[in-house]
């Protein structure tokens, strides 16, 4: 299995982008990568280049480019070259934390879309209270959608969650503003119909509130709404957790109070964690793609390595294909 990597995109490229490689070629020895990105900068990283190419360009997809004029424009781009190595057949698949518009423009221009698939979906895994965590999706590929788009965002959600997550008969809901059938918009109420209809394990609607509750393996909505929806859920945990820091450092007995409960924070932390599930894929298209965190750290980018091998190893984007096809 061939991996490109897109080694100047996001935060902390390319130092933490290399350890990540790194950890995951000596964790993997049916894995290869493809590093594409500044070769004066990566070289000098690499503690071992065994079973590990660098693609040297020195232009790079800025987090303030345009996606779409970026993509067109900047050719030898680090991300524009990587999905290149996938469409050429000379990767299976690619990794980037670099600009998100601009990955969903690589991917669908360059590599393209499942035949059958109408929109692609950003697909992350979400933390929950119990560790086991739910597939997201769309959180952004897409503002607006149909009740046929969340159909076949649900069919491929269930396939990753079978597939890569090894969750038999994975619990599908609907993301809603109440559980009854009867709730919701236009768009909701056509779609429940619709999954209800389907060969998944559908459960109904579900709410905001219990989604960190492990009420269902997959949620689906559209693009505009699962957005705001990581957004407030990221943000709700970063204040919780700078809350509880204030509070538990204002005084002595505090200090001490934190000192006793340091494991505990220190496990809930990684529950909570987004790094320990690797990236979002980009589920319809015609490889796997995986947006990683813009923050990710070395840790972030060996799931995401471990999570495209999974799907690669598993056939979750021929699995999809099939799928798809069989339903038309």
């Amino acid at each position: 299995m061939r991996i490109a990597i897109d080694a100047m995109g996001g935060d902390h490229a390319p130092n933490e982008i290399v350890k990540g490689v790194l950890q995951a070629v000596h964790t993997y020895t049916d894995i290869s990568v493809l590093l594409i990105g500044n070769e004066k900068l990566i070289q000098p990283l690499l503690t071992s280049n065994e079973r590990i190419e660098i693609i040297h360009t020195e232009e790079v997809i800025e987090a303030t480019d345009d996606p779409v004029r970026s993509v067109r424009r900047k050719k030898n781009a680090s991300m524009v070259l990587m999905a290149k190595e996938v469409s050429e057949n000379r990767a299976d698949a690619c990794i980037s934390a670099g600009n998100t518009g601009a990955l969903m423009s690589s991917g669908l221009f360059i590599i393209g879309r499942i035949e059958g698939i109408d929109r692609p979906a950003l697909a992350p895994t979400l933390p929950t209270i119990n560790g086991d965590g739910f597939l997201f999706l769309d959180v952004g590929a897409n503002a607006d959608a149909k009740p046929e788009h969340l159909l076949q965002y649900s069919i491929m959600g269930s396939i990753y969650a079978e597939k890569v997550r090894g969750i038999k008969k994975p619990r599908i809901g609907l993301l809603n503003v109440g559980t009854e059938e009867k709730k919701g918009n236009e768009l909701t109420k056509a779609a429940y119909v619709l999954l209800s209809e389907a060969d998944i394990h559908f459960v109904g609607n579900v709410e905001a509130r219990d989604l960190l509750n492990g009420v269902a393996d997959v949620v689906v909505t559209d693009g505009f709404t699962g957005n705001v929806t990581l957004k407030t859920i990221e943000g709700t945990a970063l204040s919780v957790f700078s809350m509880l820091k204030t509070a538990l450092s204002s005084s002595l007995s505090t200090k001490l109070a934190a000192a006793v409960l340091k494991p505990k924070l220190v496990g809930l932390k990684k529950i909570m964690d987004y790094s320990e599930y690797g990236g979002a894929g980009l589920f319809g298209l015609k490889a796997p793609v995986i947006k990683a965190h813009g923050s990710s750290n070395a840790n972030a980018i060996f799931h995401a390595i471990r999570q495209t091998r999974e799907m690669l190893q598993n056939q979750v984007t021929e699995t999809i294909a099939t799928a798809v096809k069989a339903k038309e």
